[in-house]
């Protein structure tokens, strides 16, 4: 009976390698049955799997020992010779020299580097190049933002033709600057999606490395995936703090990481065609001038808070699965001037909040309603408050170039 059982799981195992408790159960009949050698590879297999597997050890010591005992300890067939095998099965303590020798070569190795075979698979990139999904249609409002997005980056890269009609150069990128929240992140994929390129997101944490040049090679390897990946549009997040000013910075490998970043942007030996940089920072004070220079990250674009039409879109999508009841999203977004989009999102999670936790006190479930965002409302307040005491006086005291004009004049007329 035992035979045939063994012969059945031993076909089910070969049919299905990867089952690691079949395996597990065929060891321990095969050492029951004092076959000890037929178990070994089934319990070796288990621990290259899972190393710290207390059953697969129990059996592979068991499993070894009856091997041991039954082995034939003369003649030059023997695995080991007569007074190991003796003193080990005397003894009762484990021989690993003699499981090193029985094992052999039928357990691969647990790791592998990628030179073993010299002919191997290149190894993974280290950034992933997705697919945006979505479009500029699917931003709320900012038509300013969209029509200088038209003008300045996507006309000349829809219309080939006109563009070497009139000279002009696909070098350098865009910065998007603004209070946080305010969707630089979400515009820039939808870049991507009107481009129908590939989409990289990169941010501080993908980039900085605490071990010597390897940030630069970081940087040096984020660029050449995106120009194995074109078309792409490469979107550096949180510029301010990959490319902050060196004259700023007393750690030399921050330096270095701005210096690599300039060379993969424009330098010799650097061809970036069919690869458009965006990046994205809350203070562009604070970025290295020479990133800003022509034919790098040229051209900036100042993204502001949504404006009443955009929050009324904004707070219809996050309220477009909930379940709520005569919620009047106009007057809503005429109460949330200032709210930047991440503030509308935490206000629509309150509100839900709110109708949740009564529902769990009642036990009755019930619609999201307008008296819960009152409450809401009562609690949530603008976020870019900070932001915009450091891009008053920046407006007020920073701006002899001119660059920051867009920033003042929205200042003035919102009287902020």
């Amino acid at each position: 009976m035992d035979e045939r059982l063994i012969e059945s799981l031993s076909a089910a195992v070969a049919a299905s390698p990867e089952d690691l408790p079949l395996r597990l159960h065929l060891a321990e009949l095969l050492v029951g049955a004092g076959r000890g050698a037929e178990a070994i590879p089934h319990a070796a297999t288990v621990l290259a799997r899972e190393p710290d597997n207390e059953n697969a050890r129990d059996l592979m010591a068991r499993a070894m020992t009856s091997h041991a005992e039954s082995a034939p300890v003369d003649g030059e067939s023997a695995s080991i010779d007569d007074d190991s095998a003796s003193t080990s099965a005397d003894s009762g303590v484990f021989d690993w020299g003699a499981a090193e020798s029985e094992l052999g070569g039928s357990v691969p190795p647990m790791f592998v580097d990628g030179d073993t075979d010299g002919g191997g698979a290149p190894p993974p990139p280290a950034y992933d190049a997705e697919r945006a999904g979505v479009r500029l249609a699917d931003v709320g409002g900012l038509k300013d933002v969209k029509k200088r997005l038209e003008a300045s980056f996507l006309a000349p890269l829809r219309n080939p033709e006109l563009r070497r009609l009139y000279g002009k150069s696909l070098r350098g990128g865009l910065l998007l600057y603004g209070p946080p929240g305010c969707g630089k992140t979400f515009l820039a994929k939808a870049v991507a999606g009107e481009l129908g390129a590939s989409f990289i997101h990169v941010s501080l944490a993908d980039i900085l490395d605490m071990y010597i040049g390897q940030s630069e090679r970081n940087v040096h390897e984020l660029f050449e995936t995106a120009r194995s990946s074109a078309p792409c549009v490469l979107f550096l997040d949180e510029l301010d703090a990959i490319g902050q000013k060196r004259s700023l910075s007393r750690n030399s490998g921050t330096r270095t990481t701005v210096n690599q970043l300039l060379t993969e942007l424009d330098g010799v030996g650097s061809e970036n065609e069919g690869v458009y940089v965006l990046a994205a920072t809350n203070h562009p004070w604070d970025v290295d001038p020479a990133l800003r220079r022509p034919g790098r990250l040229d051209r900036m674009l100042l993204v502001l808070p949504p404006d009443t039409e955009a929050r009324e879109a904004i707070l219809r999508t996050h309220l477009r699965d909930r379940p709520v009841e005569r919620i009047d999203t106009r007057k809503l977004a005429k109460a949330t001037d200032g709210f930047s989009g991440a503030d509308l999102a935490h206000l629509a999670e309150s509100a839900s909040e709110n109708a949740l936790m009564d529902s769990v006190g009642t036990g009755r479930a019930r619609m999201i309603t307008m008296a819960d965002f009152d409450a809401a409302l009562a609690e949530v307040r603008p976020s870019i408050g900070p932001w915009m005491e450091t891009a008053r006086n920046v407006a007020l005291y920073a701006n002899a170039s001119g660059e920051y004009d867009d920033l003042a004049k929205w200042l003035r007329k919102s009287r902020r």
